[in-house]
């Protein structure tokens, strides 16, 4: 017997259309996901170089500009560091004493002697180590290695080494010239031998550093030049001195520059050479640099504001050696 109940009705059009969820057709949404591909890979283009360089522009504005701009505001005024928020404006008062003041005039002096000491020999010395390196030698990444490998060392533990090396009783340094006749000579008392023993120390440390970047810009010099040369007859010497060197001249004045600043700010150095003096920079002051000079001022002193415009007057000969720069360097591109 045939069931009676009646079937159930069928969803009218508009219960179907309310029932099922509206979708894209194909070509639609791969029309979709294209333009927003696109619209990322324009954003990611646009903005990805400014989110990478944020974080540089973020730290130094940090810990570059705003210790800057605050040090040029303390300079300005007589300020304690036992008491940094209390502040009296003395205008340039700071810098006009720095200008009658004989320790600074000293500490400059200094500056410049250990400077020139320092960055002389130092960059001879580099020129005549990538000019050997830049032959073929066996072994040449040893010693490109072992080249560096000061530049890698500790400030505190290669300065304590010299201290032991230039000791007046028991140094290898006094040792060595006792051989040959020479007496005892007091390194760390004296005015020219303290400042020529921290200019070792210098010369040790950097050498190497600057040998690897001579080396690196030898290597950027084409052979042709050289073999030109040898087919007119010039000697490696010949060579060395007019292909070498004048292909050299930028990266020469790069590194007498930034060997320069370097000297400027030299701190670690004459701060262990003699710890017992500290920031005094010997009994008599006779090897104190700007940056002792700074730091005596500001943390043992406590003289907040002169060490802050010791600290604004380094960074405006820095700015004079920085102008000194850019017209030799476009002297000599004019010259090329």
């Amino acid at each position: 017997m045939k069931s009676t109940a009646p079937a159930a009705a069928a969803p009218s059009s508009g219960e179907e259309g309310a029932a099922r969820p509206r979708t894209l057709s194909p070509s639609a949404a791969d029309e979709r996901r294209r333009a927003l591909r696109s619209l990322r890979y324009r954003l990611d283009l646009k903005w990805s170089p400014y989110a990478l360089v944020a974080p540089f522009f973020l730290f130094f504005l940090a810990f570059g500009l705003f210790p800057l701009l605050y040090t040029g505001w303390a300079s300005l005024h007589r300020v304690e560091l036992t008491a940094p928020d209390d502040m009296e404006w003395v205008g340039l008062r700071n810098f006009s004493r720095l200008l009658e003041d004989d320790f600074f005039w000293n500490a400059l002096q200094n500056t410049v002697t250990i400077g020139l000491i320092s960055t002389v020999p130092q960059l001879l010395m580099a020129l005549g180590i990538a000019h050997l390196l830049n032959y073929r030698l066996r072994g040449s990444m040893f010693f490109r290695v072992a080249a560096l490998t000061p530049y890698a060392t500790s400030v505190a533990a290669a300065t304590l080494v010299f201290v032991l090396l230039f000791g007046r009783d028991y140094g290898m340094v006094n040792w060595a010239l006792g051989l040959i006749g020479v007496d005892d000579v007091d390194w760390q008392n004296g005015d020219w031998t303290s400042q020529i023993a921290v200019s070792t120390i210098v010369i040790w440390r950097w050498t190497g550093y600057n040998a690897l970047i001579y080396l690196a810009a030898m290597q950027a010099i084409p052979n042709d030049l050289y073999e030109s040369a040898a087919l007119d007859g010039a000697s490696r010497w010949q060579q060395f001195r007019h292909v070498t060197i004048p292909s050299l001249r930028p990266t020469i004045l790069f590194t007498c520059v930034v060997s320069t600043i370097g000297a400027t700010q030299l701190f670690g150095e004459p701060l262990l050479f003699n710890g017992a003096a500290g920031a005094t920079g010997g009994s008599d002051h006779q090897f104190q640099t700007l940056g002792l000079y700074l730091y005596e001022q500001g943390w043992v002193n406590l003289h907040l504001g002169r060490a802050s415009a010791i600290a604004w007057a380094m960074f405006l000969i820095l700015l004079v050696i920085g102008a000194v720069n850019w017209l030799l360097a476009r002297r000599l591109s004019k010259s090329s």
